[in-house]
C-alpha cells in the first residue's frame, strides 16, 4: 500500500479520531477548525482511502475477567518453509492472540496473548500453540504491568 498524502488539517483530524473515535462531526469540526461539511468530507476521504482502518472500542480486560497478559516468543523449526504459511494461518484464527509479528532475531514470531488467568495461559501455550504446524519452541513472558494499550479483546473467551 502506497503512504496517503496527508496535509496538517488531515494529521490533526486523525490525532483528535485517534484519541476520540465516537466524537461527533460537529465536534470534530469545532476541534480542527473546519466547517462540519469541510471536516466531513476529509473524514470520509480518510475512510476510504483506508488511512482509517477501524473504529473501535478499547476494553479493560481485568473489567471482563481476562486477566494474564503475555508476550510469547516462537522459533519455527528450520527447512520446513510450509509450515510457516500453515503457522501464520492457524495463529490468526486463535482469539487468545491480540498480535502477531514476523520479527528478526533468535525467534520468529512474537505474539501478544491474553488470558483468563496463568492456567488458562499455561493451557493455551501447550495445548494450542506448541502444537501449531512447525513450531519449535514456545517461550513466554508474562505482563506485570501494561503501560499502554493496543488492539481490541477476545470476548468469547473471557471468564469472569
Amino acid at each position: 500500500m502506497q503512504p496517503v498524502p496527508l496535509d496538517s488539517m488531515d494529521t490533526r483530524m486523525l490525532e483528535v479520531l485517534q484519541g476520540h473515535g465516537r466524537i461527533s462531526n460537529l465536534e470534530l469540526a469545532a476541534a480542527v477548525g473546519l466547517s462540519p461539511a469541510q471536516c466531513s468530507r476529509r473524514h470520509h476521504r480518510l475512510e476510504e482511502e483506508g488511512v482509517i482502518a477501524r473504529y473501535e472500542a478499547r476494553l479493560r480486560p481485568a473489567a471482563v475477567g481476562l486477566r494474564v497478559m503475555a508476550f510469547v516468543q516462537i522459533a519455527m523449526e528450520r527447512g520446513h518453509v510450509r509450515d510457516f504459511k500453515r503457522f501464520r494461518q492457524a495463529v490468526t484464527q486463535l482469539p487468545d492472540v491480540l498480535e502477531c509479528h514476523s520479527v528478526t532475531g533468535d525467534v520468529d514470531y512474537v505474539l501478544k496473548v491474553i488470558a483468563r488467568d496463568l492456567e488458562a495461559l499455561s493451557t493455551f501455550l501447550t495445548e494450542k500453540l506448541s502444537a501449531l504446524p512447525g513450531v519449535s519452541m514456545v517461550r513466554s513472558s508474562v505482563c506485570l504491568e501494561e503501560l499502554k494499550a493496543g488492539a481490541g479483546l477476545p470476548l468469547s473467551q473471557a471468564g469472569r
